[in-house]
């Protein structure tokens, strides 16, 4: 066979070789390909991609992509295309938007993705297994963000105007019934579907539609009783409600209406008569808020200062991430020495994201200087929550408000136990033998010791819950930490008074010797200390029920071991309703275990208050 004659064998054989072919390939890599997106990768997704090789506009959507959009535009306008067109257009037209076309692409991406989602009377939605549907769900959220976010990217602007559109224009009005939040104002609206999200374990979102954000908020009557925190960021949904889109596409006109919607108040909207989700982003709302607080900051200074609780000039020592919500029962979380409330985001995060928690319960927290006495910040939290139940409910009809369940850590336990007590003089007789009445004090000394020492049972406290607590004392508590402590930690001036009024008396025999001064609450959580002695003695009152979740290191016996601050020893207490002893370190909040014992018992507690066909329903006040 010559060579020319091979050859041209050569060349048949190629010719009659199959033009299509098929090789194996990793699934996870075929699953890639067919369901990237826009959004996924920054190119159309297969559907999109089909449409444009079909009408040979692959190339002039590279070259001329307004032109592109154009013809499909078109196609829409006069029949001749469906809802497989409006994706197509919704995709590209967002692709267009964040490659240089900007607000207006945006904005019929929106309204493309709104019409294709919720078709005109008589016109078929998306079968619930089509792909597209979530996608063009995602596109429109990400392309509302996108049409009103400021240049920087920092905030969204929702404000009312004439946006000019590829195909006419559209008229958004606002809806300003949604900026309303309790007695505040929702202001400066973030965008949290970009953030990522560090520090916290799982991240929570609800999809569904609308742009997911964190809204400030400002105070509308300063006067009010208000206790949510003064940086919280709302999680909130701004949906742009397009009014009959397949219209409004033919004639070049749109009619939309911004509505915002937090979180805390709804989770669904109606859309042409179908319920629909709304997408909310929980945790990068609260990330957001903690990422810019100083609250992580304050927390050695409420250590050492004992004044800068006042100095901050709050109204109350509680804290809220959200208005007060009647029907739904209150649980108080108070932290431990040289902490903050911010140390229980986990916990929040986790619970506040369980539909069965977030329907039955609201989340308040107690801030306090943790340097101070026990028994004074103790006073402070029954304060605290005495008048939170006097002004947010003055006729006392919402039962749940006195169905309060109250958790602390470490310090914040013996806080916890106090709210439920009967102490008579027992705490009183490590100060003095004599009755106070007797004593030579100034009448507002009298009242404050009175108060902090001489303790009843709040009425509103039904459950309690221990973590890591050291009823016993702490062994970290060494003479010589306290010592130090007591010569940096600056005392309340109303109690630098009365300590001067304790000498004068200790001088007189009137007071025991060992009372050399106002004790820090390191001092009170010495083993050896008078005061956690007497305290471990004294049992939670009849009618409270009480659990403890105990931290212990390692894996030997629980019953000799601790958790670095807190032997199991001194945390454990006999009688209470349950005992779970979790492996892990002081900081146990935190840990997925003690956060789904907090969850079991909030669920045994709402069980409970049904089982005894208590008043305290779900869904608002009782008879609502």
């Amino acid at each position: 066979m010559t060579r020319a004659t091979f050859l041209a064998l050569v060349a048949v054989l190629a010719a009659c070789s199959p033009p299509i072919a098929v090789r194996h390939m990793d699934p996870r890599l075929v699953h890639e390909q067919l369901t990237s997106s826009e959004l996924s990768t920054g190119k159309p997704s297969v559907p999109s991609r089909i449409a444009l090789q079909r009408r040979g506009l692959m190339k002039r959507f590279r070259d001329d992509p307004k032109g592109a959009l154009a013809v499909l535009h078109q196609e829409v306008v006069a029949g001749t295309a469906g809802p497989d067109e409006l994706f197509v257009l919704a995709e590209l037209s967002f692709h267009h938007a964040q490659h240089g076309g900007g607000r207006p692409y945006d904005l019929a991406a929106a309204t493309y993705a709104w019409a294709f989602l919720f078709p005109d009377a008589g016109g078929k939605p998306p079968e619930p297994y089509d792909p597209r549907l979530r996608l063009a769900a995602d596109l429109y959220n990400r392309a509302v963000t996108s049409a009103f976010e400021t240049k920087d990217g920092r905030e969204v602007e929702l404000r009312a105007g004439r946006y000019e559109l590829p195909f006419g224009a559209m008229d958004v009005a606002v809806d300003p019934t949604g900026f309303r939040w309790g007695n505040r104002q929702l202001t400066q609206f973030a965008p949290v579907a970009e953030l990522e999200v560090r520090g916290l374990r799982n991240r929570y979102r609800s999809a569904g539609l609308g742009a997911p954000l964190a809204a400030g908020t400002t105070p509308i009557d300063e006067k009010a009783y208000d206790f949510v925190a003064p940086r919280v960021k709302v999680p909130v949904t701004a949906l742009l409600r397009i009014d009959d889109a397949r219209r409004g596409l033919v004639a070049g006109e749109i009619r939309a209406t911004l509505e915002l919607h937090a979180a805390s108040e709804e989770h669904d909207v109606v859309i042409g008569g179908r319920k629909v989700p709304l997408e909310i982003e929980p945790t990068a709302a609260l990330a957001y808020a903690l990422a810019e607080a100083p609250i992580f900051s304050r927390e050695l200074k409420g250590l050492l200062s004992g004044e800068l609780i006042r100095a901050e000039r709050r109204r109350t020592q509680l804290i809220a991430l959200e208005p007060y919500r009647p029907g739904l029962v209150p649980v108080v979380l108070v932290h431990g020495t040289a902490s903050s409330p911010a140390r229980w985001a986990e916990m929040f995060n986790d619970l506040e994201n369980d539909p069965r928690v977030r329907e039955r319960f609201q989340f308040w927290a107690f801030i306090y200087d943790t340097g101070n006495p026990i028994a004074y910040s103790a006073m402070l939290l029954r304060r605290s929550l005495r008048e939170a139940a006097g002004q947010l409910d003055p006729a006392g009809k919402d039962a749940c408000l006195a169905r309060m369940v109250v958790v602390g850590h470490s310090q914040g336990g013996l806080l916890t136990k106090m709210t439920a007590i009967d102490t008579g003089d027992r705490l009183w007789r490590n100060v003095s033998d004599r009755s106070l009445d007797d004593l030579q004090l100034k009448p507002e000394t009298r009242d404050l010791l009175r108060e902090a020492m001489f303790i009843q049972p709040l009425p509103y406290v039904r459950r309690l819950v221990f973590i890591a607590t050291p009823h016993r004392g702490s062994f970290q508590a060494r003479a010589w930490v306290t010592d130090l402590l007591a010569r940096l930690v600056k005392m309340p001036s109303e109690l630098t008074g009365m300590g001067t009024e304790l000498l004068a008396l200790r001088r007189e025999k009137a007071v025991f010797a060992h009372v050399k001064r106002i004790p820090t609450s390191v001092e009170n959580m010495s083993p050896a200390n008078p005061f956690i002695r007497t305290l471990a003695t004294i049992p939670v009152a009849p009618g409270v029920a009480a659990h403890s979740i105990i931290a212990v290191k390692g894996d030997g016996p629980p019953e000799k071991g601790n958790d670095g601050v807190v032997a199991y020893q001194s945390a454990h207490v006999d009688g209470v309703d349950s005992e779970l002893v979790v492996r892990s370190e002081h900081s146990v909040q935190g840990n997925p275990q003690a956060i789904e014992e907090v969850r079991r018992i909030l669920m045994l507690h709402a069980a409970q208050l049904d089982a005894a066909g208590d008043a305290c329903r779900p869904g608002g006040m009782p008879g609502s």
